[in-house]
């Protein structure tokens, strides 16, 4: 398999740095999940409950989240719009396996893409320090889109670490 990603510039401006190893690590768990079946992408090694067809629903949502619901104050897209997270908070991981292999990536690419509309609108007036339209629950304070994309590069190279294990896990592949 060739490696689809490109590196993180290594002189770049802060923008496009952080642009960078976005896209890095949002490539990295494509990659991570690339050529699996729908079996395999629910397959589950104990003690975790995790799938990596649960990670792919899950990343999806936390950018719905952080982009659309937090930084821009949106209603929150569908399927996340319509589910019962009252009757279960982790429902983004379990519903994944209903969902095709098709199905995950969309959700992850759809959400990639809303998510670089909202970053591209704030950075027309090339601003980092843009302040969300929700604040945090605990501190009352807003966050900004530097904070917010820092959060999801984090987020994303957490899951990776995962997905790398539970890929090896089911077929043996390794990589970076």
């Amino acid at each position: 398999m060739t490696d689809p990603r490109t590196a993180p510039p290594l002189q770049g401006t802060e923008i496009n740095t952080l642009l960078g190893f976005l896209q890095y690590h949002r490539d990295t768990l494509l990659m991570k999940v690339d050529g699996l079946e729908q079996v395999q992408l629910n397959t589950r090694f104990a003690p975790s409950e995790m799938t990596l067809g649960g990670l792919m629903k899950h990343v999806a949502f936390v950018e719905d989240y952080w982009f659309q619901d937090i930084l821009l104050g949106a209603q929150m897209p569908e399927p996340w719009a319509s589910a019962d997270w009252e009757a279960d908070r982790d429902w983004d991981w379990h519903s994944a396996t209903s969902d095709s292999p098709m199905q995950l990536r969309m959700f992850v690419l759809r959400a990639r893409e809303r998510s670089d509309r909202a970053i591209a609108a704030c950075m027309r007036a090339e601003r980092l320090d843009t302040l969300s339209q929700r604040a945090d629950r605990r501190t009352g304070q807003p966050f900004t889109l530097r904070w917010i994309m820092l959060h999801l590069i984090e987020e994303y190279a957490r899951h990776n670490g995962h997905a790398d294990l539970i890929r090896e896990s089911i077929d043996g592949s390794t990589g970076d």
